[in-house]
């Protein structure tokens, strides 16, 4: 999962005889070859201003080119574009493009819309957002979270397989225990039976 470019551009939609405005841009060209980056680059932003131009204000959309996708949000006339790979999940990007704007609107508050050319001046938030939600749980909190209970699932599982893989089963230990008092150990035999009746199949 990589992204590879992040635009941000003022863009009226398709009704608008203008074409989108650059007002922010940060790439990241490391898996191209000397000669061919700058190419790449000229392509990235006349992908991006197409996208841009054709995605109506206030709608989200996606286009798949190649093994890459472009995500666009387009903000009442601010537009966020990310080229990314295919396997970057989608809700995580429209989270990042989100988290993105939010963050533009803040610095800049309004003054993009006046903007009539391009502009090149360096936004350092875009540089660090490019390379620390390479990783898309960084975008997407409850991917995050999903990721951790993954994880600790992954790890009970290991535990119990460990536990029966010696051979001994749970009722058998139980039967053992000193720690359990004889009513412990009754009560698990009743639970046991309980839920053997009760289980659907």
């Amino acid at each position: 999962m990589k992204i590879t470019a992040i635009l941000v551009m003022k863009s009226m939609g398709p009704e608008s005889a203008s074409d989108p405005v650059l007002l922010a841009s940060e790439l990241d060209l490391s898996q191209f070859g000397f000669f061919q980056k700058g190419g790449a680059k000229e392509f990235i932003f006349f992908v991006g201003r197409t996208v841009a131009k054709r995605t109506p204000l206030n709608q989200r959309q996606s286009v798949q080119h190649e093994e890459y996708k472009v995500h666009a949000y387009n903000r009442n006339g601010l537009c966020v574009l990310a080229l990314m790979d295919d396997h970057y999940p989608m809700r995580s990007a429209f989270s990042l493009l989100n988290k993105i704007i939010d963050e533009y609107q803040k610095n800049f508050g309004d003054s993009w819309k006046t903007a009539q050319t391009d502009s090149t001046q360096p936004w350092p938030y875009l540089k660090e957002a490019l390379s620390k939600f390479q990783d898309p749980a960084e975008a997407d909190k409850l991917m995050r979270i999903q990721r951790d209970l993954d994880e600790t699932k992954i790890i009970l599982h290991q535990t119990i397989d460990s536990v029966l893989a010696r051979g001994e089963k749970l009722d058998s230990l139980v039967e053992k225990s000193s720690d359990l008092s004889a009513a412990s150990q009754l009560f698990y035999k009743q639970a046991k039976k309980t839920n053997q009746c009760c289980s659907v199949i």
